[in-house]
């Protein structure tokens, strides 16, 4: 069994509340979520106006697979983000069990 581990660091240029950037992160983890079946979710930064982090994983048998998935749904996440927010960081973690 293979765990992949995404972390994606956003910046939310233009945001002035965190009403408006729950709107913005709630609208890109909800439209990957559902396009990949994966698990996504707000899990960092969570109080900063312009700042976010979001965490995707993946499970599988093969690793490299589930890092063909990552390399997608960051490719998805980075066109969803186009014009509300800038990929600032990634990291990518694949453990084997």
């Amino acid at each position: 069994m293979v765990v992949g581990v995404l972390k994606i660091k956003l910046r939310l240029p233009g945001v002035a509340s965190l009403k408006e950037k729950r709107g913005v992160v709630k609208s890109l983890v909800e439209k990957t979520r559902h396009k990949f079946n994966a698990s996504v979710a707000e899990v960092g930064q969570n109080d900063e106006h312009q700042r976010s982090e979001v965490g995707v994983t993946v499970v599988g048998n093969d690793s490299s697979h589930v890092n063909s998935m990552l390399d997608k749904i960051l490719d998805s996440f980075e066109e969803s983000a186009i014009g509300r927010a800038d990929v600032i960081d990634t990291e990518l973690e694949l453990v084997q069990y």
